[in-house]
């Protein structure tokens, strides 16, 4: 079975939603009133997505990474050209780590909109 969706805890899922729909070719497939007086944006394409949520309180800072249970380590989103997106990362001014070349693709990683890493694949 496919995975449908990812619900995300952020500051500013509009301001999150924007970023993500330059870099990978998203667009926004619902957004509206969510759970706790908050807001959602759903953003991906038309298979799967990121639910990009804010409630009206305030947030508790993320704990860091790979170091807690149900914490989020990266999202890794299937691209058709790295090269393309890989630029369009560098010029939104993030920092790509890691670009590897192993089997069954290519890969790199960056910290993106509210610290969320992001690893970005091309299959061969």
């Amino acid at each position: 079975m496919p995975l449908e969706h990812i619900n995300i805890t952020v500051p500013d899922p509009k301001a999150s939603a924007a970023t993500l729909c330059e870099l990978f070719d998203w667009h926004i497939r619902w957004q509206g009133e969510a759970k706790n007086n908050g807001f959602t944006v759903h953003v991906g394409d038309d298979e799967s997505y990121l639910a990009l949520y804010a409630p009206s309180y305030t947030l508790n800072p993320e704990a860091e990474r790979y170091h807690h249970v149900a914490g989020l380590n990266h999202v890794g989103v299937v691209v058709q050209d790295i090269d393309v997106v890989e630029d369009r990362v560098i010029a939104a001014g993030y920092s790509r780590t890691d670009r590897e070349d192993y089997e069954p693709g290519l890969r790199f990683y960056f910290e993106g909109p509210d610290g969320i890493e992001f690893e970005v694949v091309q299959y061969d």
